[in-house]
């Protein structure tokens, strides 16, 4: 049998995760301005983003819905731009990416990291500037590489051996790479987002030799000019250790490369993947905290080594789009389900779900969330919210107290969806993707439309069409 299966027999319902869930907050219509966008309020007891109140967004829009602070955006945007100055910093494309948030991201000076033919395609679109565009992804195929060389990107970061061959091949004027090594550093995050053990499919083993070996192979590749190391440990992190260890050993690296192959690198990458706060349990670190540490960290690694600092890169990730957006749904029904020894779970049904978050069900992650439509004064009760998808699994927030006389036609909002949750969406059981709605002194403009049954009729009709 799997170790993951349960045995087949009777099974009585778990008591309620109290440990897990924290106490019972004092005032159930509070908003943790760590949690929730910057502009977030509430006036008369209903939920305001971006000086629209929820309510009047949802008359026009729908729900599910995602609302995003372009406020909060830049926000963040400027103020890693400013506690790392004099490093490049990249956005992450793959967390949330459209040509609104392209032109705000070239706007405020900051780089973009793409991963796909079709991240890059929405970086041309919105004008973002080609050398300010880092191509990431483990599989680039050859016209992938070709619209990377065309669109003239400031980096390639180059993932195997058959890439180097691929991007050689294809370049008729140097295109600057850099070699992505994997580490062997231990990142305190879901496994699924851990992307510096040696098992993994990302990047070059330090440890095997394989990263010296492409070091070496893309030197003595014609059309490719090699700027440095990449190097990235995972997502959803919160302190430094993790980049210590990791710039110890890429430094150590260019040190080799610097004393076999008479080569100094430039650059270096220590990547990023800062964790936000998604619950009230969460403790991000501050942009300045990380700055400081990350720099003496470098400095104090290439002073032991006897070599020049290089310039460095990092790419925060989820950290300044996922704060900045909320979902908001529907309230559909409200069950009450009896657990053992008496104990009562409230399930919140909503007209969402794993469709436009897999990440609960996909990382077991943590959510909040607060009724939005009106504020109560009933005694909390813990909740779990759960979608409308024909899945067990198909749950938006796991445990989360909400006014017990929350009811049907309630609306209830999630923070922290910026990042991985419109990326990520889906059609399953046919559900259609959401709309992303951009909000900023009291005007609202969608940025992404929401899908509509054609949209999903032409694809699965075909030809037949």
């Amino acid at each position: 049998m799997s170790r993951s299966a349960h045995p087949a027999g009777p099974r009585h319902a778990d008591v309620l995760p109290e440990a897990h869930a924290g106490p019972a907050p004092e005032d159930v219509n509070a908003l943790d301005p760590a949690i929730w966008p910057i502009t977030a309020r509430r006036v008369d007891g209903v939920l305001h983003v971006g000086g629209v109140a929820i309510t009047d967004l949802v008359a026009e829009h729908g729900t599910p819905a995602l609302f995003l602070d372009e406020h909060d955006l830049r926000s963040r945007a400027r103020a890693y731009s400013t506690a790392f100055e004099g490093v490049d910093v990249y956005y992450a494309g793959k967390a949330f990416l459209c040509a609104t948030v392209a032109r705000w991201i070239a706007d405020e000076g900051l780089g973009l990291d793409v991963c796909t033919g079709g991240e890059l395609a929405v970086a041309v679109a919105a004008g973002f500037p080609g050398e300010r565009i880092a191509v990431h992804g483990n599989n680039k195929s050859r016209s992938e590489l070709q619209q990377a060389l065309d669109a003239r990107v400031g980096h390639v970061i180059v993932d195997s051996f058959d890439e180097i061959e691929r991007l050689a091949a294809l370049a008729t004027e140097p295109q600057r790479v850099l070699v992505r090594v994997t580490v062997g550093v231990e990142a305190h995050t879901h496994e699924y987002i851990a992307t510096a053990h040696e098992d993994q499919k990302f990047g070059f083993s330090i440890t095997s030799g394989d990263a010296f070996e492409a070091v070496r192979r893309v030197l003595a590749a014609p059309g490719i000019e090699l700027l440095g190391l990449h190097s990235h440990i995972g997502s959803q992190i919160f302190d430094s250790s993790g980049f210590e260890v990791a710039a110890r050993r890429v430094l150590a690296l260019q040190a080799r490369i610097s004393d076999e192959l008479a080569v100094t690198l430039p650059e270096m990458d220590l990547g990023g993947g800062f964790g936000i706060a998604y619950t009230t349990q969460d403790d991000p670190a501050d942009p300045a905290q990380l700055a400081t540490e990350m720099s003496k960290i470098v400095e104090h690694e290439c002073r032991a080594l006897g070599i020049p600092e290089p310039r460095l890169s990092i790419e925060p990730g989820r950290a300044i789009v996922g704060p900045a957006m909320c979902t908001v749904y529907t309230v559909g029904t409200v069950k009450k389900v009896l657990l053992d020894g008496g104990a009562v779970r409230t399930y919140v049904s909503v007209d969402g779900g794993m469709s436009d978050n897999i990440r609960t069900a996909l990382y077991d992650a943590d959510y909040s969330c607060t009724l939005a439509s009106r504020a109560s004064d009933a005694v909390p009760v813990l909740a779990r919210v759960v979608g409308k998808h024909c899945e067990a699994g198909d749950v938006l927030v796991k445990d989360e107290f909400l006014p017990g006389d929350v009811r049907p036609g309630d609306l209830l909002a999630v923070p922290g969806t910026g990042a991985y949750c419109r990326s990520m969406a889906s059609n399953y059981n046919h559900a259609l993707r959401p709309p992303v709605v951009a909000v900023r002194d009291g005007v609202a403009r969608v940025v992404v439309r929401r899908e509509t049954e054609d949209d999903l009729l032409a694809t699965d009709m075909g030809d037949a069409r």
